[in-house]
């Protein structure tokens, strides 16, 4: 059965459907995250231990949209991650509207330490894209098996670099996934459009990470909208200034 999602605000709206919700989700570069009431990104080190039925739903719709899905290294390993495939019925929907069945599975690792046999990239629906700098060693190894982007020569990702690259690429819909250090990379250059965070209804204490890590610098977003499943809130949170119905 699935989870209902019922609208707070701004226009109330009860058991929302699949095309209420993904009717709204425009173009541009979002970012996904839950947290628990008090701030921590992780359940006994998951972000999937704090997601419910409704962040669920919610997470394979955002998905559904995009056209490629940006996760940053540690976050692939920490999550387990496998191949990057939306549900059937997303698949389904996807090609209805002209779009490739399969979103693009986009991985930044500035250090290049992934596995060429993983099945990340062996299972792959759509050639996986390998984000790194110049400063890389082994690009070579993956010259069979995913589309690898250039993007700068420090020892760090360009921000800038990547997103044109993706661009360059037809992938214009950029839905992020984390983790907070690559958020916090995409906030400070201030490249990040809209934020999708579930609110988890639980405390989880200890010393778990937050949505965002490294030198970030304070932004302004404003409240799109707000949506409830269950005792879960999921918010939408859009740059200031920014404009759209819902």
């Amino acid at each position: 059965m699935t989870a209902r999602i019922d609208r707070i605000f701004p226009r109330p709206a009860e058991n929302l459907s699949d095309e209420d919700l993904t009717g709204q989700l425009g173009p541009g570069l979002r970012v996904n995250f839950v947290s628990s009431l008090d701030g921590a990104a992780t359940h006994d080190g998951l972000s999937g231990g704090l997601s419910g039925a409704g962040d669920k739903r919610y997470f394979e719709l955002l998905r559904r949209v995009c056209d490629v899905v940006l996760v940053g290294a540690g976050t692939v390993r920490a999550e387990g991650y496998g191949p990057m495939r939306v549900s059937a019925a997303s698949a389904k929907w996807r090609v209805a509207r002209g779009m490739a069945e399969q979103p693009v599975f986009a991985i930044v690792s500035s250090r290049l330490e992934l596995d060429p046999n993983s099945q990340i990239f062996v299972d792959a629906p759509v050639t996986p894209v390998i984000v790194t700098t110049s400063n890389a060693t082994g690009t070579d190894r993956f010259d069979a098996m995913a589309d690898v982007l250039i993007a700068g020569h420090g020892a760090h990702v360009d921000v800038g670099t990547m997103i044109a690259g993706l661009h360059n690429r037809g992938l214009v819909n950029i839905l992020c996934e984390g983790g907070p250090t690559l958020f916090g990379s995409l906030l400070a250059a201030d490249a990040v459009d809209e934020l999708s965070l579930t609110v988890s209804p639980s405390l989880e204490g200890g010393d778990a990470t937050r949505i965002t890590a490294g030198q970030t610098p304070s932004r302004s977003l404003t409240l799109k909208q707000v949506l409830k499943s269950g005792d879960d809130l999921m918010l939408n949170y859009a740059r200031s200034g920014a404009t759209g119905s819902v």
